[in-house]
């Protein structure tokens, strides 16, 4: 071939390359614009029918060289809307979103189709409420016209590709109590996504991975890298996770399993394994706490794991799935911080169980924890089923220096010491209401220990325990706890118990105890937030007995001697807002009897000084059945009685009726609760109080007998002075509930001032608002029983009773319903009437005061009235007005409507008052 010919084809060659070359580079800037609008129109057509949600954006762009060589369609500042009921709120944000147009489709179809999506630098929020109900349901999948067809053109969106770039991912669910965030998240999904079903092949890459759960870290600044294969069906939006290698900082994990989105909660089934891996790269993985530690700790030793979860999740009703995970390490190496003794030969296996993810029905077998310290060991094997009467099968044996072990472990904020040895064995039921107790004999023995936390400045030291126990049978009756001797030494002082318990079904106890402790302090190297005791304890004190013979009253087979001093003492209760404190009081105990003198205490505002005993008191505090016994005279310069109101909350979740309550605006008030009398105790107490402030009511000088036993409180013969006026009194009151409580009593008040009692007792202005304008002495005895509500209010309804109400001398200026009768009978001696001296005999039953017939005189006038009257106000009287000179000749009236704007009528028809009955 000639050099001519031969660059001739050359040039052509060349010509021809230029050209398509050309040709390509304006097809690839023409063609964007040739076709923008159908693709533009195609993307809001699509948006509108596949989306549920809100979508924005500020541009849009169609271009070969955002993402090359794909043809693109980009949206930027792009923020879609979630799914109800987070329609209001951002699900994602980008700043960049792009989607890959297939070429073929804008020539050949009247569809545009979208077959890649790019998300670049977006913020992806998933939320989920406590229901179970999610922000990310935006997209509406629509059923094939063919079910067979899996093809369809609506059937989804037809991806091959998706990839997203340096973005953030939230995700917050209420109802599972899981958050998780992702920083510098990167993904790149490939595969058939054509198909309804296809596999997913994914890279992905975080550069920082929190997983929060109950507000407990556990995965904090990870670094996850990821090769995923994952089967997703579209339309039933499931996924199944094939083949999973995951990176967690440095330990590999393989992750398996299939993940389905249900109408209103998930179905899960999660296969999370590493297998011999290090252990060493086990820690890298764990809570961010750690980390600290194991920058100077060194660790060798190989580890397994194993973590399902299977089973469906609808937090509405209440379906949880079923959890395992199996935990091995074999030949462990620990030794923080360089210590002289490490820890060697460290062997864990450990299998647990939570089923529906119910606490109740844990299992954990611990097939073997054993580690070294030199020649020193621990082994244990162990296994727990259930929790309320769990099934224990132990095994411990122990022979180690604790002060080696902590150091080398580098257990945080807690110096211990001591030469610990225990060889222990149990096997069997705990079950308290059944008295079973496992099968168990052992030995736990401590010597020269030494404790200090970080909550005290100062060490409990010199602590010697030495402890048996043995029960054959597997019942309480065979239960033997043998502690001898036990010591320690705290802020300079001694203390020494021994102690041999027997018989756990009629205890047999031989305690000897002596020394001094101050409360607060011990109690601080515990400290725990939330909580307080303080006070301080002396004791020389010896117990030996039966628990059967002091409840019988054998006292002659006890042998209980000694003293109990306290001072500053503050006892909590659930039933008691404030704590009660004894202030000073020796206890000298003489076989079943504590007796004491001038023992001194608080509450709140009160104050008491009480003198007397208890019996029963060794049964009482080691039984859960032992009655508190006990006889006291008290004494006391002011007691405040509100004060003693439990806090309890009430349950919001049941409506009162309006009855239900004083008044509507009490019924909707918050309830404190009534007071609390403890079923297991047995006390009397004759007291006296120069001042007691009930409800508001002030009494002077009371004095009674009171009794508390299973549950209810008695007053007998109790007296007291208010406003002038001598009170007598006897009761009986229980409390059903924390926000409900049973009462009954009778009262005697004789001569006792109107107009004083409405100047000065608020619950009298309230049921006898028409005493504002009365004056005159008034007697009154009545017997009444009911109950009250959470506010120590009476409902209404449920009163009960009656009695005389004696009234002499009673003036009444401008009462509205004698104004009304003036005005109905032109009889102006009837708007301020004098009654001389009346007795009135009323009943109360289902709401309803009804009142007997009763006359008076005043002024010539002869009234006659009888009738009901509610508790609310309203009134049904009906009144015979006796004209002078002798009565013989009446005008027959009715009074109706309420106290405070009253309706007389001349006539004697009139409609009965709608009782309400008490629901309970």
């Amino acid at each position: 071939m000639s050099t001519n010919k031969t660059k001739s084809i050359l040039l052509k060659t060349a010509k021809y390359l230029a050209i398509t070359f050309v040709v390509v580079i304006g097809l690839l800037f023409l063609t964007p614009i040739v076709f923008a609008d159908k693709i533009k129109e195609q993307i809001k057509k699509t948006a509108n029918e596949k989306l549920s949600a809100e979508l924005n954006y500020s541009d849009v762009s169609v271009s070969f060289f955002h993402h090359f060589p794909s043809l693109t369609l980009t949206l930027n500042d792009l923020s879609l809307n979630g799914s109800a009921p987070y329609k209001n709120e951002k699900f994602i944000t980008a700043k960049e979103v792009s989607f890959g147009i297939n070429v073929a489709s804008l020539v050949f179809s009247k569809e545009v189709k979208i077959d890649q999506i790019y998300l670049s630098d977006s913020f992806i929020n998933v939320k989920v409420n406590d229901k179970g109900e999610a922000n990310y349901n935006v997209y509406k999948s629509s059923k094939p016209s063919n079910p067979k067809d899996s093809t369809d053109a609506d059937a989804s969106l037809k991806l091959e590709k998706i990839e997203i770039i340096n973005s953030k991912i939230i995700y917050d669910d209420l109802s599972t109590k899981v958050h998780f965030d992702a920083f510098g998240f990167n993904y790149l999904g490939k595969g058939d996504l054509n198909q309804a079903v296809f596999d997913l092949y994914s890279k992905a890459k975080i550069e920082k991975l929190n997983i929060v759960y109950e507000g407990e870290p556990y995965l904090m600044n990870k670094k996850i890298d990821a090769d995923l294969i994952t089967k997703v069906n579209v339309n039933s939006l499931s996924f199944f996770f094939e083949q999973n290698n995951l990176k967690i900082n440095q330990l590999l994990v393989d992750f398996k399993g299939k993940f389905d989105f249900l109408k209103d909660g998930y179905n899960m089934d999660f296969i999370i394994k590493s297998d011999d891996s290090n252990l060493y790269d086990l820690f890298t993985a764990l809570p961010p706490k750690y980390i600290t530690w194991l920058s100077k700790t060194e660790i060798t030793g190989k580890t397994n794991l194993l973590f399902t979860l299977k089973g469906n999740y609808i937090a509405s009703q209440n379906i949880a799935p079923d959890l395992n995970l199996d935990v091995k390490i074999d030949n462990g190496f620990v030794n923080y911080n360089k210590s002289a003794f490490p820890v060697s030969n460290l062997n864990l296996e450990v299998k647990t169980t939570v089923p529906s993810l119910n606490p109740d029905l844990l299992t954990v077998d611990a097939k073997n924890l054993s580690l070294n310290i030199n020649k020193d060991y621990l082994k244990s094997k162990f296994s727990v089923k259930g929790v309320n009467t769990p099934e224990i099968n132990a095994d411990f044996k122990a022979k180690i220096d604790l002060e080696k072990l902590t150091k080398a472990l580098g257990i945080p904020d807690i110096v211990l010491k001591g030469s610990l040895a225990g060889d222990v064995k149990a096997n069997g039921k705990f079950d308290q209401k059944n008295k079973l107790f496992p099968v168990t004999k052992g030995v736990i023995d401590l010597e020269n220990g030494y404790l200090k936390t970080k909550y005290y400045p100062n060490p409990i030291t010199n602590i010697t325990i030495k402890s048996k126990i043995e029960n054959q049978k597997g019942t309480f009756d065979d239960l033997k706890v043998s502690l001898k001797p036990t010591q320690f030494t705290f802020e300079g002082k001694p203390v020494f118990v021994e102690a041999d318990l027997s018989n756990f079904n009629d205890l047999t106890y031989d305690i000897k105890a002596k020394g001094e402790l101050d409360i607060h302090k011990i109690y601080k190297v515990f400290s725990q937030k939330g909580l307080d005791l303080d006070g301080f304890i002396k004791a020389d004190l010896v117990l030996k007995g039966k628990q059967s013979d002091a409840e019988k009253g054998n006292y002659s087979k006890l042998y209980n001697k000694g003293t109990l001093e306290l001072r500053n003492i503050g006892i909590a209760s659930e039933y008691l807002p404030k704590k009660f404190i004894i202030k000073e009081g020796i206890f000298k105990i003489n076989q079943d009897k504590m007796s004491f003198n001038n023992f001194l205490a608080t509450y709140g505002e009160s104050d008491f000084k009480l003198n007397g005993y208890l019996q029963n008191v060794f049964n009482y505090i080691t039984t859960n059945t032992g009655v508190l016994r006990g006889s006291f005279k008290v004494t006391s310069r002011y007691i405040n009685v509100d004060e003693f109101m439990s806090s309890t909350p009430a349950n919001t979740s049941v409506t009162q009726t309006k009855p239900e309550a004083s008044t509507p605006a009490q019924s909707q008030a918050k309830q404190t609760g009534v007071i609390i009398i403890p079923t297991n105790l047995n006390l009397n107490f004759t007291a006296n109080a120069q001042k007691v402030n009930f409800d508001k009511l002030n009494l002077q000088n009371a004095t009674g007998n009171l009794n508390m036993n299973k549950g209810k409180l008695s007053m007998q013969n109790t007296g007291f002075n208010l406003i002038g006026c001598n009170v007598a009194m006897n009761a009986n009151y229980q409390a059903i509930t924390t926000q409900k409580a049973n009462f009954d009593f009778s009262l005697k008040a004789s001569d006792f001032d109107i107009k004083k009692a409405y100047n000065e007792i608020e619950v009298f202005r309230k049921m006898a608002s028409a005493a504002e304008k009365a004056q005159g002495i008034v007697s009154v005895d009545y017997q009444l029983k009911g109950r009250l509500n959470g506010n120590m209010n009476p409902v209404y309804p449920s009163l009960t009773g009656g009695g005389i109400l004696s009234v002499k001398d009673v003036k009444v200026r401008g009462l509205k319903m004698f104004n009304a009768v003036s005005k109905e009978t032109s009889s102006e001696s009837m708007k301020n009437p004098d009654v001389s001296k009346v007795d009135i005999k009323t009943t109360i039953k289902n709401n309803i005061m009804t009142v007997e017939r009763f006359k008076f005189k005043f002024a010539g006038f002869r009234p006659r009235i009888e009738g009901t009257t509610s508790l609310d106000g309203k009134l049904n009287l009906k009144m015979r007005l006796g004209l002078p000179p002798l009565g013989i000749f009446g005008i027959p009236l009715t009074v109706t409507g309420t106290q405070n704007s009253p309706k007389v009528k001349v006539g004697r028809k009139t409609e009965d008052l709608e009782e309400t009955k008490d629901t309970e």
